[in-house]
């Protein structure tokens, strides 16, 4: 695959061709459960403040208003998209990956800890004085700094997991953290948001509070990872050729391309994720308590749902996969439109999140695919050019987030089902990267871990 990039000693080796150091592979048990564990705690902390639930109703609380809660998607994709794109050189040039990969969930934890002090101190509430400005302005600037440093996570833990685990393990990988994760979450999140999301000012701060903490450990276990040293270091990359390298990824790389409009795609129907919980207050009247109810049903979902996707992804492939679940992640908004015109809608609204538990699961996956496309010293750059495609379409979510307030919630709903679809048909287009070499990989050694 052509590449302006300097290339690695010939003895590197691509997609499904793994391990390139033995000591990887003597290690990669170890290294699975570490990993595993690293996102059990890092999910646990995630279920306090989902994206489709908790922090759009923070928001609402603190503004009100659909066009700033339409800021959120575009703080949420522009942060986790363009700083990966300028750290994918620094990091492919670090011997050790894990470092970065530790360091980042304990960076993630300080704007919830803020955002916790902010609001037991009460400086979130304005009452009998309307909502202030600053607090709004406080809040997005700390949601988009964690995005920032989740964004660089999302890229080093791509990066780390394409080093330590083979190709045929990382479906594995998925399902170990993703439903023993949802266990520990779902109980966690039934104990304690119960209690929280009944308090007087919503319990947020003690909801921040836990997520950072949450954060903080996951961060820690990254440091036990056993990564030997890589003995290629690329020349350092000049910032005015960091946008070049991109360019040069997507011109040499048909396949890539099809890639990124696909993400694009996905993209675009995900920037109504905020307003799920919108619709469900402003159309049918729910809130509160039913926080807790979504949140729990959609983690409980992804659980569920990574018993069948991680199998499937390492047996038939990332790609098929991944076709599957795109066309799947089209069910939420279809059916969350049509409740309000369904007599008792509102007491089935929390079947929302069952098919909205596919996002996380193509988000993954299009990390894993991408994994597999391209060779290992090429991982941060194609990881962050297909990050960059998905998160341009949320340029347009203010605009969403005031046709939303302008026109009702079918304006935006529709549309985001028919893209959906759209980058579903394209994927059919991928290439399959799993070649007649990844036959030659040993079987995995079974650990006893399901």
């Amino acid at each position: 695959m052509p590449s302006d990039e300097p290339r690695p000693p010939e003895s590197t080796q691509t997609g499904p061709h793994w391990p390139s150091h033995p000591d990887i592979e003597h290690s990669e048990n170890r290294n699975l459960l570490l990993l595993a564990l690293h996102q059990i705690a890092f999910r646990i902390g995630w279920i306090f403040k989902t994206e489709s639930v908790i922090m759009p109703a923070v928001l609402d609380q603190v503004a009100g208003a659909g066009w700033v809660r339409g800021l959120l998607p575009i703080l949420n994709r522009f942060g986790q998209s363009l700083p990966p794109v300028f750290a994918a050189s620094p990091l492919q040039r670090m011997h050790r990956k894990k470092r970065a990969l530790a360091m980042l969930p304990i960076l993630m934890s300080v704007p919830f800890l803020v955002l916790a002090g902010l609001w037991i101190s009460g400086s979130f509430h304005q009452s009998g004085q309307g909502r202030a400005v600053w607090p709004v302005v406080m809040f997005l600037l700390l949601y988009f700094a964690f995005f920032v440093f989740n964004g660089l996570y999302h890229l080093a833990f791509g990066t780390v997991q394409g080093k330590l685990i083979r190709p045929t393990r990382r479906g594995h990988l998925l399902r170990m953290s993703t439903f023993w994760g949802s266990i520990p979450a779902t109980l966690t999140a039934w104990w304690l948001l119960s209690q929280w999301l009944q308090l007087p000012d919503g319990g947020f701060g003690r909801t921040f509070a836990f997520t950072g903490a949450c954060f903080f450990v996951s961060g820690l276990i990254v440091f036990a990872l056993a990564e030997p040293t890589d003995g290629f270091r690329p020349a350092a990359e000049r910032k005015r050729d960091t946008m070049m390298a991109v360019y040069h990824a997507l011109r040499d790389d048909p396949n890539l391309r099809r890639l990124v409009v696909v993400a694009m795609l996905f993209g675009a129907g995900l920037i109504i994720f905020p307003h799920y919980q919108a619709l469900a207050r402003e159309e049918l009247g729910l809130a509160g308590i039913h926080l807790m109810v979504w949140v729990i049903t959609q983690n409980l979902a992804v659980g569920i749902l990574s018993l069948i996707v991680g199998p499937l992804a390492d047996r038939k492939g990332n790609r098929l996969t991944l076709q599957l679940l795109l066309f799947s992640s089209a069910i939420a908004p279809a059916y969350a439109i049509a409740l309000p015109h369904v007599p008792g809608g509102a007491h089935i609204f929390w079947l929302v999140f069952i098919p909205l538990a596919v996002v996380p699961l193509v988000l993954r996956l299009l990390v894993n695919y991408t994994l597999e496309i391209c060779e290992h010293h090429q991982h941060p750059r194609y990881l962050s050019t297909v990050s960059l495609g998905l998160s341009l379409p949320f340029l347009a979510s203010p605009l969403v987030g005031w046709l939303v307030d302008l026109a009702g919630f079918r304006i935006v709903f529709i549309p985001a089902v028919c893209l959906t679809l759209l980058g579903g048909l394209i994927s059919l287009r991928l290439t399959e990267p799993r070649h007649t070499a990844a036959e030659e990989i040993s079987d995995p050694v079974d650990t006893g871990i399901e």
